[in-house]
């Protein structure tokens, strides 16, 4: 019973390192303070932002850690890189030291690399203590990570809301406590014991309710998170902030009370058929049908060719017939993925068609997402909405979190309504191309606020989303190795379409020496940034779709075989 505690504790523990850990969205709150100290251009700027990206280069780092230090080494590592990485920054904006521009680079790669250490530890921490339900643990530790910018500037109302350096002292400082609040969870993580059929029914419930929280989490974050009316408000927020965060802790007493009340209480009587079941038994059934099928994978590859057409709706039967010959249907069809799970080592991922539709897609949409929370200040700076910024990033990340939140709805409607994974990504893309045309024809402050809120969700869906694409195209066992080669598109990008954000922005500045920052104002300083975001966003969204057609067919296959089993035990 105490095992089943702590390994809610420990997903508490996680939810905390991930609320905490997202130091790299609230960038923009003071990046124009750092430009300003350190009297470098905006594409210098840029250059700032892509070194906190590049961590991502390295994150296969974090994996290799693991293999010779125990977790919570690890995560210190994390923390100490994060302290220094800030805290040196920290001191540079607050003029205690001074340094010369490429150790400030260095030291924003060195924050940058801690974030991806962070999520190595939360990421092993939920495979290894919810194997039954990875995905579910996964999609909802992840979310948390998109609220830190908010929970950060209700940090910074409550203490001080005059200098946005502060955030530069809490990215580096809060990290670091929250590891030593988490690591007692760490050090006690219960053995891996089997989970009985009421478990499955058990741990449902329980991530129904952490998502409940969550909802509620984000919902007070979007309304309190940027209010600024007075410190003694903002204190009394940030603490309910806090409470909502520490709520998740009740849980391993409910698991514990519960298991004690059936042991003790519950057996003394029999009691049949009633009750509350989240799970219907048919659901269990087809958790052991898919276990034995995982277990058998070579048996799955030798389905015939009947099962595989009755995965085939009649309009696609049709489709494929008739445009046999086109163009088209080469596209679609050739070297077509013929099912979800085959492991791709690295060689044969490189060769597949599809591997590189999926990279173009997340390069021209969620790269885009975080490039554009990036230029947040600016962007505002540049429209004379200086005061909204700390709103504009609070906005983002509440949205951003719902976003993620979001990429779980097909694992929990699937039931009733299968789609595709790759075809809820096709519909994550179009709120980002939507935003980007909306900032560019229009300029005014709820323009701004709609498309800030439009791709933040966009951006924290695909986030969310990718690890299980990743895993279910390519293979589970491969996952960690073949993401880190997908999110190489996010330092590219950050630098490419960062540079080009930061030449249109100096090409309509206001002038300035090359001692001193130069500032744009005006539509004009992002109105072609956002028109070529928005044609890329396109490039995007058709490869999404591409991706889609080309791999429906394996979705469908994979949904056959889960009703196929669903019967056999039933």
């Amino acid at each position: 019973m105490a095992g089943q505690s702590r390994k809610w504790m420990i997903l508490v523990a996680t939810i905390w390192i991930q609320a905490f850990t997202g130091t790299n969205f609230d960038f923009s709150t003071y990046s124009s303070d750092l430009k300003s100290v350190l009297g470098i251009s905006q594409v210098q700027l840029n250059y700032l932002a892509v070194a906190s990206d590049l961590g991502k280069v390295f994150g296969w780092s974090s994996g290799l850690a693991l293999l010779y230090f125990p977790l919570w080494t690890v995560l210190f590592a994390a923390a100490i890189m994060g302290f220094v990485g800030y805290g040196v920054q920290w001191l540079v904006i607050t003029n205690v030291i001074s340094l010369p521009y490429i150790l400030v680079f260095l030291c924003c790669l060195l924050a940058g690399l801690s974030i991806c250490w962070f999520n190595t530890v939360c990421f092993v921490l939920c495979i290894r203590n919810f194997p039954a339900n990875r995905s579910l643990a996964l999609s909802l530790t992840v979310s948390f990570n998109g609220v830190s910018a908010a929970l950060y500037t209700l940090a910074y109302n409550a203490i001080n809301p005059i200098s946005t350096q502060l955030y530069l002292l809490l990215n580096a400082l809060i990290p670091l406590i929250v590891s030593f609040a988490a690591l007692i969870p760490i050090l006690r993580q219960p053995p891996l014991e089997p989970l009985p059929p009421d478990g499955v029914r058990r741990d449902s419930l329980m991530f129904l309710l952490l998502n409940i929280l969550a909802v509620l989490n984000g919902v007070y974050l979007l309304l309190f998170g940027s209010k600024t009316s007075d410190v003694t408000s903002a204190r009394l927020l940030f603490g309910g902030s806090i409470l909502l965060l520490i709520l998740p802790l009740c849980l391993p007493g409910l698991v514990y009370a519960r298991n004690w009340y059936l042991h003790n209480v519950h057996s003394s009587f029999r009691l049949e058929g009633s009750g509350f079941i989240l799970v219907d038994v048919d659901e269990l059934e087809i958790h052991k049908g898919m276990a034995t099928r995982e277990a058998s994978l070579e048996g799955y590859q030798l389905l015939n060719d009947d099962v595989v057409r009755t995965a085939i709706t009649p309009d696609q039967k049709s489709f494929i017939e008739d445009d046999n010959g086109s163009c088209c249907s080469k596209l679609i069809t050739r070297n077509q993925l013929g099912m979800l799970g085959e492991e791709h080592p690295l060689y044969l991922l490189l060769c597949r068609s599809d591997f590189w539709l999926y990279y173009i897609a997340y390069f021209c949409g969620g790269t885009i997402g975080l490039v554009y929370s990036n230029n947040l200040g600016q962007i505002a700076q540049s429209l004379g909405q200086s005061s909204e910024t700390t709103t504009l990033v609070t906005l983002y990340s509440s949205f951003s979190f719902f976003g993620r939140l979001l990429s779980a709805t097909p694992d929990y409607i699937r039931a009733k309504f299968y789609f595709a994974r790759t075809g809820w990504l096709t519909v994550a893309f179009l709120p980002t191309t939507i935003a980007l045309f909306l900032l560019a024809s229009s300029g005014s402050l709820s323009a701004l606020q709609a498309g800030t809120a439009l791709i933040g969700l966009s951006s924290g869906f695909i986030f969310a989303a990718a690890v299980s694409i990743t895993s279910e195209l390519f293979g589970p066992n491969s996952v960690g190795v073949n993401h880190n080669i997908l999110i190489t598109n996010i330092p590219i990008g950050s630098l490419v379409y960062g540079f080009l954000a930061a030449l249109v922005y100096e090409s309509h500045s206001m002038g300035g020496s090359k001692t001193e920052s130069v500032i744009c104002m005006g539509r004009d300083c992002y109105f072609l940034t956002f028109v070529w975001w928005g044609c890329l966003s396109v490039i995007g969204l058709a490869s999404s779709v591409v991706l889609f057609l080309r791999t429906r067919r394996a979705y469908q296959r994979f949904e056959q075989d889960r009703i196929t089993s669903s019967m056999l035990y039933s």
